[in-house]
């Protein structure tokens, strides 16, 4: 067991849930061992409403801009904002007089980790998908270890690199598993009817939302209420279709505590983003995954795939589905029990429920040699 005590960590993890969340789950587990952790996050509205729940915690936005192409004429705009970003990063780091610094992904963690490394920490990036974006293939270059949440994951690194995998870490309040009573009550649902959750992840998924509102008369025909978490920035596009089917379900822009969602869920329909990948196998929910069709090298379909190939996921390409034939797809594979069954059962040994943990092992172990 290392020791935790004292140590600050400094974990830059803004811009998508899929960064945010895991980073929010290493700072609990962190200073619930004793630790202390600073969250650097962007200015999204994604990262303001997720830690609007985690007051015991300390965030410090910091600008963040995507990398553009070389010879792009947004280059030296990029390459000003990114010295102020390295600027402010290290002031921070001397000012919280941070051990180590971990990234969770993303362009928001490559100044705090050549801050970190600029500064002679120990450097870490944690990459949640079967393949790395651009992004975390420069940090890896910044961090004397990448951990992954995909053994698929590690090759992509080489062979001079120290990769660990050690999944991919789940909030507490995540973890806490609500009973479907509790979590139908939450939402105002009723606890034994057969539940559709619809989640498109923190940025929404707008042609998926498209067709859950087109379908809704169907979908309660057919005896399904829907939970609906449409994401802020579709949520006025689909409230009028609830509003003409107030029978149908539940529709809500965002939910800080998903749990409830999870735990009243019979079905999910949701992108393949690792972070959700790993709530829904904690959960044990099969689920339909449609992967955002233009995610960097598809690195939502290769996520799906570790889940679809065994069998505790249907993997459904977007250009595949319409308004013809989006619900009745969906309610023969809600009516199909046997096949939920056995979707759920392979869907509990793809977890790691320890992921938390293991990487706040491997950064304490570093600081503390």
């Amino acid at each position: 067991m290392s020791d935790f005590s004292e140590k600050r960590l400094v974990i830059a993890c803004g811009g998508t849930g899929g960064h945010l969340f895991p980073g929010i789950a290493v700072a609990e587990s962190w200073t619930r061992q004793g630790g202390e952790a600073l969250l650097l996050i962007s200015s999204k509205q994604i990262d303001a409403l997720a830690a609007e729940g985690y007051s015991h915690l300390r965030f410090e936005k910091m600008p963040s801009v995507a990398m553009p192409g070389l010879f792009s004429l947004k280059m030296p705009g990029f390459l000003i904002g990114f010295l102020r970003s390295l600027r402010d990063c290290r002031r921070l780091l001397r000012e919280f007089k941070a051990d180590a610094v971990l990234g969770m992904g993303g362009f928001t963690s490559t100044a705090p980790l050549l801050a970190g490394r600029l500064a002679g920490l120990p450097t870490f990036i944690h990459e949640s998908n079967a393949i790395p974006g651009k992004a975390n293939r420069l940090n890896a270059r910044f961090s004397i270890a990448v951990l992954v949440g995909f053994q698929q994951c590690a090759p992509y690194f080489g062979m001079g690199k120290r990769v660990e995998v050690v999944g991919t870490p789940l909030r507490p309040a995540v973890a806490k598993k609500p009973t479907r009573e509790e979590g139908a009550a939450y939402f105002g649902l009723q606890a034994g009817k057969r539940t559709l959750m619809i989640m498109g992840g923190s940025q929404g998924a707008r042609r998926i939302n498209e067709l859950v509102a087109a379908s809704l008369p169907e979908f309660t025909d057919s005896g399904i209420q829907i939970l609906h978490i449409s994401g802020p920035a579709d949520y006025d596009l689909v409230k009028p279709a609830y509003d003409k089917n107030p029978e149908a379900g539940v529709l809500r822009d965002f939910c800080g505590e998903v749990q409830y969602a999870y735990a009243v869920a019979d079905l999910a329909v949701c992108r393949s983003g690792a972070a959700t990948l790993t709530e829904l196998a904690y959960y044990e929910i099969p689920s339909v995954l449609i992967p955002y069709p233009y995610a960097a090298d598809d690195h939502q379909t290769a996520n799906a795939e570790i889940f679809s190939l065994p069998g505790a996921a249907e993997l459904w390409r977007q250009g595949d589905l319409n308004e013809d034939n989006f619900a009745g797809k969906m309610i023969d594979l809600m009516n199909d029990t046997g096949r939920l069954e056995k979707m759920k059962a392979t869907a509990a040994t793809l977890v790691v429920p320890d992921a938390s943990h293991r990487v706040c092992e491997v950064v304490a172990e570093a600081i503390n040699r």
